[in-house]
């Protein structure tokens, strides 16, 4: 099967909103319970730096996209990263070519600082991220409770060396 990425579309909301979904029922993807309506969803992310990974049936599989880390213009050059694959593809390496085409397109579009938030137990995306330059700066312990006990996530962060060098 052949794979393509392409810049995110608004009529690709109600696929990204059904992939987020699967994600949540995983149970190590986010600490959402509920995803959110696509407004919502469009007025989180930024608008540059979306992008969705079709199948050759121009399916939308998968999507990974920017979210600021803070408001202040200091700031404005880091971005948590979110990418996520639709459960029948997981394990097929998409997940480290969406990961690739995000960090291109946020160094072309200026940002010097990509973070993630990953659950300990989403081994796969951690291997992922460090294999593209993300290094581990800590885990926060029990940061969330979700389901009835308490959650830690590792943080992670790549600095880029093109932008802001």
């Amino acid at each position: 099967m052949n794979y393509e990425i392409r810049d995110m579309l608004p009529g690709d909301g109600a696929k990204v909103i059904e992939i987020f979904e699967q994600g949540i029922a995983g149970g190590n993807a986010t600490f959402d319970s509920a995803a959110p309506s696509w407004d919502a969803w469009d007025n989180k992310f930024f608008k540059i730096c979306r992008l969705v990974l079709e199948d050759e049936d121009e399916h939308v599989v998968g999507w990974a996209a920017l979210q600021p880390v803070s408001s202040r213009d200091c700031f404005k050059g880091v971005a948590e990263v979110s990418i996520y694959l639709a459960d029948e593809i997981q394990g097929k390496g998409l997940g480290s070519m969406l990961l690739q085409r995000l960090i291109l397109s946020s160094e072309e579009h200026g940002f010097w600082m990509l973070q993630a938030g990953i659950f300990p137990e989403n081994q796969p995306s951690i291997i992922i991220h460090e294999k593209f330059g993300f290094r581990k700066v800590g885990i926060r312990e029990k940061i969330g409770e979700m389901n009835g006990r308490w959650r830690d996530i590792v943080l992670l962060e790549r600095r880029s060396k093109v932008t802001g060098v």
